[in-house]
C-alpha cells in the first residue's frame, strides 16, 4: 500500500476511533433514568459507574506512552477496542450492578488508551485543523448515541439493546485496528500523513512519548513543575466536567423536572452533541486563520449564553436553543487546548502534559457529573441548570489565568 493511502487509512481509523469514544457517552445520558430504575438506584448512584469508568481510564491514559513504546500503537488500539466492545456487551447482558461497575472499569481501560494515544499521535503529526476534526468525530458518536437510545426506548425495547448495538460496532472497529497493526507501527518512522492545505507540517512525525531530534523528552517531574501544565489540566477538568454534566443530566432535567416528552428530550440532547460536532467541523476551517486565544474567549461567551438559556426555563424553545448553543460553544475548546499545548509548555513537555490533561479531563468527566448527581438526589433535577452555569463561568476564568501564566517568565523551564 502506498504511503499516501496508508496515511489516509490511518486518519480514517483515527476518526472512527473517536466516533467510538462518543457513542457510549451519548447513550448514557438518555439511558440514565432507565438504568436507575432497572437496578433500583438513587440519582447519586450513577456516580459510581462514572467513577468506575474513570478509574480504568486514568490507569490506561497515564500508562499509554509506556505501553505504546513496548507494544506499538496498532496493538494498543486493537486491544483497547476489544476491551471496550467486551464492556459494552457486559452492560447489555448483566443483571448485577456490581458487574456493571466492573464493566465500567474495563470500558475506561479501553477508552483511555485510545483517547490518549490518538490525541498524542494527531497533535504531533498535524495542526489545529486535524485535531478539531478528530474531536468532531467524537461529537458524531455522541450525537448518534442519544438517537440510538431514544429510538430503542421509544420502540418499547430495553435500554440494554442500545449498548448491544454499539458494542457490535466497537467489535468491528477492533478487528480493523487488529488488521492494520503493522501499518501503525510502520508510521512511527514514516513521513506524516498528508496534511490538509495550509496545515503546517510537524517538526518530525513521532509520537510525543518518543524523543525528537533537538527536543529531549522531559521527565514527568520536570513537567509537573510547570504552572501552565497544572492550569491546563484544571481547564480540561472543568471543561469535560461541564460537557459531561450537560450530556448526562440534560435529558433527566428535561423529562423529570420539566415534563418534556421522551422523543423531544432525546432529540434535544442529540442536538447538543450535534452542535458540538458541527462546531468542530466548522472550526477546523478557521483554526489557523485567527488567534486561538481569541476564538476560545468567544467560545466561552457562547457557552455562557447557552447555559443561561437552559437555566432560564423560559420555554421549550429556550431550552433547546440553550443546548444547541452550548454544544456549538464547547466545540473548539478541547481540541484547541490540545493543539496549543506545545506553545504553552514547550515541545519536550508536550507528551507528558497531554497525558496529564487527558487524565484531568477524565476526572472532570466523571467527578463533576457525579457531584451533580449528589445534588440532584438532595435538591431535585432542577439543580442541573445552575450547576452547568457555575462550571461555564469557572472555565472562562481558569482559561484567563492560564493565558497569563503561559506568557509569564519561566513558563517553559528546561526538562
Amino acid at each position: 500500500m502506498s504511503s499516501t493511502r496508508t496515511g489516509t487509512l490511518l486518519v480514517v481509523l483515527a476518526y472512527c476511533g473517536f466516533v467510538s469514544l462518543g457513542l457510549p457517552d451519548g447513550l448514557l445520558g438518555v439511558a440514565t433514568p432507565s438504568i436507575l430504575a432497572t437496578f433500583a438506584l438513587a440519582p447519586e448512584d450513577i456516580g459510581a459507574l462514572l467513577v468506575a469508568f474513570t478509574t480504568g481510564y486514568l490507569v490506561s491514559s497515564f500508562t499509554s506512552g509506556t505501553v505504546v513504546a513496548r507494544l506499538g500503537v496498532g496493538t494498543l488500539l486493537a486491544a483497547c477496542a476489544f476491551a471496550t466492545a467486551t464492556s459494552l456487551g457486559g452492560y447489555a447482558t448483566t443483571g448485577s450492578w456490581h458487574m456493571m461497575l466492573t464493566c465500567g472499569v474495563l470500558s475506561g481501560l479501553g477508552a483511555g488508551a485510545i483517547d490518549a494515544g490518538l490525541n498524542t499521535w494527531v497533535a504531533t503529526h498535524h495542526g489545529p485543523r486535524t485535531v478539531n476534526w478528530l474531536h468532531a468525530c467524537y461529537g458524531v458518536g455522541a450525537s448518534a448515541g442519544p438517537l440510538v437510545m431514544t429510538a430503542v426506548l421509544a420502540a418499547g425495547r430495553p435500554w440494554r439493546l442500545g449498548y448491544a448495538l454499539v458494542g457490535a460496532g466497537q467489535l468491528v472497529l477492533a478487528l480493523c485496528f487488529a488488521a492494520t497493526t503493522r501499518l501503525w507501527s510502520r508510521r512511527a518512522d514514516a513521513p506524516g500523513v498528508p496534511l490538509a492545505p495550509s496545515e503546517p507540517p510537524p517538526e518530525r512525525p513521532l509520537l510525543a512519548s518518543q524523543p525528537t531530534p533537538g527536543h529531549s523528552h522531559a521527565s514527568v517531574r520536570a513537567t509537573l513543575r510547570l504552572p501552565a501544565a497544572w492550569l491546563g489540566a484544571a481547564c480540561f477538568f472543568v471543561y469535560t466536567g461541564l460537557e459531561a454534566t450537560t450530556g448526562v443530566w440534560a435529558y433527566s432535567l428535561l423529562t423529570e423536572a420539566r415534563g418534556i416528552p421522551i422523543a423531544a428530550a432525546g432529540t434535544w440532547v442529540s442536538a447538543f452533541w450535534g452542535g458540538l460536532t458541527v462546531g468542530r467541523f466548522l472550526f477546523g476551517f478557521v483554526a489557523e486563520r485567527a488567534p486561538l486565544a481569541t476564538l476560545l474567549r468567544a467560545s466561552f461567551a457562547v457557552v455562557g449564553v447557552g447555559a443561561l438559556l437552559l437555566a432560564s426555563d423560559a420555554g421549550d424553545a429556550a431550552s433547546a436553543a440553550g443546548l444547541v448553543l452550548s454544544g456549538l460553544g464547547m466545540a473548539p475548546i478541547f481540541p484547541s487546548l490540545i493543539a496549543t499545548t506545545p506553545s504553552r509548555v514547550g515541545l519536550h513537555h508536550t507528551g507528558n502534559t497531554v497525558g496529564l490533561q487527558v487524565g484531568a479531563a477524565t476526572l472532570g468527566a466523571s467527578l463533576l457529573p457525579a457531584a451533580t448527581g449528589v445534588l440532584v438526589g438532595r435538591l431535585g433535577f432542577a439543580v442541573v441548570a445552575p450547576a452547568v452555569v457555575t462550571a461555564a463561568v469557572a472555565l472562562a476564568l481558569l482559561h484567563e489565568v492560564l493565558v497569563r501564566v503561559s506568557r509569564g517568565p519561566g513558563a517553559h523551564p528546561s526538562g
